[in-house]
């Protein structure tokens, strides 16, 4: 069996910073990498073809929330990238979901965004005006995402297990906030290492800065890969 891996967040700003990082890696070496939106709307499509051309899984983040037409008309440009996996936001609601999965069709991972890891409770209700608790929030957004037929959602590890309860058997989970142990959280507020991620249920996790700005990137992704496949 393969083992499963990490997906690298390529928060570079340039197409140089992205080459570098990538020549640290053997070629042989197929990463699964996840484009942001300062990546993204730096360089634009160019950093997917060429990333996809070099055999590597593409993760396109971009967490689009607009009207049903402009979201689907959107996805079905997406579509045509050879993508692996996208984003939308859960918030746009159930039509613009719907209209996210009829634009990029049946191929590529769609997922959609539940509330930001770097998200507390209280910023939620104060911020959004959602007066309910955070996980209650998650979830609700998680059964709406599984209407609409979308695969699964962007959450906090420490939220798995409760949507895996309440959604279909092959409901997809993706956690970002992965930190191996001893690690800086950063600007995250709800954090896992790999390996409890794993346990707890999480069929993919993001890693960011922890590998991209490790003094060896290549040393710190090979061990996160190995926790995650503990």
């Amino acid at each position: 069996m393969r083992e499963a891996r990490p997906i690298i967040a390529l928060d570079f700003a340039s197409f140089d910073q992205v080459k570098t990082f990538l020549s640290l890696f053997p070629s042989t070496e197929k990463l699964y990498v996840k484009i942001g939106m300062e990546l993204y709307y730096a360089l634009g499509p160019e950093i997917v073809h060429y990333l996809k051309s070099r055999g590597h899984s593409v993760f396109l983040d971009l967490k689009l929330h607009d009207i049903p037409n402009t979201v689907q008309s959107t996805m079905q440009v997406l579509a045509k990238m050879g993508i692996d996996m996208t984003t939308v936001q859960a918030a746009g609601g159930l039509e613009m979901l719907k209209a996210a999965r009829q634009g990029l069709g049946e191929g590529p991972i769609l997922i959609a965004v539940t509330q930001l890891t770097s998200t507390s409770e209280s910023q939620m209700q104060e911020d959004q005006n959602i007066q309910t608790s955070l996980l209650e929030s998650v979830l609700h957004y998680a059964q709406k995402t599984a209407e609409a037929k979308l695969d699964g959602v962007v959450c906090s590890a420490h939220e798995v297990e409760a949507i895996k309860s309440v959604t279909p058997q092959n409901f997809v989970c993706l956690t970002p906030g992965i930190r191996p142990q001893g690690a800086e959280i950063g600007d995250q507020k709800r954090v896992m290492t790999p390996y409890e991620a794993k346990v707890i249920g999480s069929d993919y996790i993001v890693v960011g800065r922890p590998i991209t700005q490790a003094q060896d990137p290549m040393t710190s992704y090979y061990a996160i890969k190995a926790d995650w496949n503990a």
